[in-house]
């Protein structure tokens, strides 16, 4: 009977403290009582549910930003190695000219030092002199030709040096970033398996259904506002390549920073499926609704993508009938989902 008591005090302790840890966790939770073990209300629950997903969003912003920066970072990388190669061709370029240089000097030492306007004075035969005068007029030429080059070329590597230099910092600040970005995911992503791992099996499920359930209501909330009603845009014919790609990766886990092709984050996915389609487009969400035209919720077809969430941290695919295809989060996979479940900042299509 000792030993018995003992272990169901146990219990009863371990459950206390980690409801005690997820109600200072989550904001608005209030404190359980240590020696009730039930199963946490649907309201405590919502909570729960509100402090993940706001993690998760910061996660996904923060992995938009890595992707952002990494891009940046790769684009950089390229151009300091095309400087590279411009600097070898120009310092080439400068061998052989200071070559020329070099060997109209040493013509003009061996003609006894004379400029070749007074060697042409001396000429006692009139025809040698118009014949000559000719040639003196095109080395005339040719050395101010050389000294331009000269010029230019120099003027070339100094401008690569400049650039060089730019982009190197450039880089920097991007790797950076990309690394400040990286341990911002990394750090939201474990506060929200944290705050997970503290919940029951049941709960869990509990939870995953009151989030279908939420959806399911901004869904019908969406469609029921009459949104779609004039809406009958066919996809075109790089849309539907696109939309084809898109679900064919339905069940392939969400990994941030991933563009495939066995794992993809919401923005990987999208440009993936429009480059598979033959048009590249912004690699992360943030540019993909900067730089891509809009269209009018009305007016979208299938093949556009709808960008979700005020800082446009979230992309989804649009395939007709009121839904999407998109990579929702970590510890989720590709799938199919209604396009009013989020928060809808705008529409972009990327073949207009």
């Amino acid at each position: 009977m000792g030993a018995r008591a003992g272990a169901r005090g146990a219990v009863v302790t371990a459950t206390a403290v980690v409801c005690g840890i997820v109600s200072l966790v989550v904001p608005g939770v209030a404190h359980a009582d240590p020696a009730d073990p039930a199963p946490r209300s649907d309201k405590r629950l919502e909570e729960v549910a509100k402090e993940v997903n706001r993690l998760y969003r910061k996660a996904e912003a923060a992995t938009e930003a890595y992707n952002q920066a990494r891009g940046a970072s790769r684009k950089q990388s390229r151009e300091i190695v095309r400087i590279a190669r411009a600097v070898v061709d120009a310092q080439k370029r400068m061998d052989r000219l200071k070559a020329q240089a070099g060997a109209l000097a040493r013509a003009q030492y061996r003609g006894g030092s004379l400029p070749a306007e007074a060697q042409l004075l001396l000429r006692s035969d009139p025809e040698e002199f118009f014949r000559d005068a000719g040639t003196v007029r095109k080395g005339h030429q040719a050395t101010k030709g050389l000294i331009a080059s000269l010029s230019a070329t120099q003027r070339d590597l100094d401008r690569y040096a400049k650039s060089a230099n730019e982009q190197w910092k450039k880089l920097e600040e991007n790797r950076k970033r990309k690394a400040d970005a990286k341990k911002k995911v990394k750090a939201r992503l474990a506060e929200a398996k944290e705050l997970e791992s503290q919940l029951r099996d049941e709960e869990l499920e509990r939870l995953r259904e009151l989030e279908r359930e939420a959806a399911r209501k901004a869904q019908a909330k969406w469609l029921g506002s009459g949104v779609l009603d004039d809406a009958g845009g066919e996809a075109s014919k790089q849309g539907r390549k696109a939309i084809a790609y898109a679900t064919r990766q339905i069940g392939k886990d969400y990994e941030w920073g991933a563009e495939g092709p066995r794992t993809y984050d919401c923005s990987g996915l999208t440009s993936q499926a429009w480059l598979a389609a033959g048009r590249g487009i912004p690699r992360t969400s943030q540019e993909q609704w900067r730089q891509l035209p809009r269209v009018d919720i009305e007016d979208m077809r299938p093949g556009d993508l709808i960008i979700y969430h005020r800082d446009a941290s979230h992309v989804g695919m649009y395939v007709g009938d009121g839904t999407i295809v998109h990579a929702p989060r970590p510890g989720r996979q590709v799938t199919l989902a209604g396009a009013g479940s989020m928060e809808i900042l705008g529409v972009v299509r990327p073949d207009k």
